[in-house]
C-alpha cells in the first residue's frame, strides 16, 4: 500500500510562523497607509509568531506570560477588527 508522507510537526510550525509574521508585516504597512487601527492585527500576529517561536526553540516562557501576551492580542485584535467594521 502506498505511504503519504505527511509534514512533520516542526515544517508545519516553521510555516506558520513565516505565515503569521508575513501578515504581521502586511498589516504593518496597511496601517502606515492611513489605517492605524490595524497595527491591532500586526501586534495580534506578532504575539502569534512569538508564541510559536517559543514552541520550536522550546523557550522556557511561563504560561501566565503567555496568557497576558494572548490576551492584549486579543484585545488588540478586537480594536482592530472594530475599526475595519466602523469604516
Amino acid at each position: 500500500m502506498l505511504e503519504l508522507h505527511r509534514p512533520s510537526y516542526g515544517s508545519m510550525l516553521i510555516i506558520s510562523i513565516i505565515l503569521e509574521a508575513l501578515v504581521a508585516v502586511l498589516a504593518v504597512l496597511a496601517a502606515r497607509k492611513g489605517k492605524p487601527y490595524v497595527y491591532g492585527l500586526a501586534f495580534t500576529f506578532a504575539a502569534y509568531v512569538f508564541y510559536d517561536l517559543a514552541r520550536l526553540l522550546q523557550w522556557d516562557v511561563q504560561g501566565g506570560l503567555l496568557s497576558g501576551l494572548f490576551l492584549v492580542a486579543t484585545v488588540a485584535a478586537l480594536v482592530a477588527v472594530w475599526g475595519l467594521y466602523r469604516q
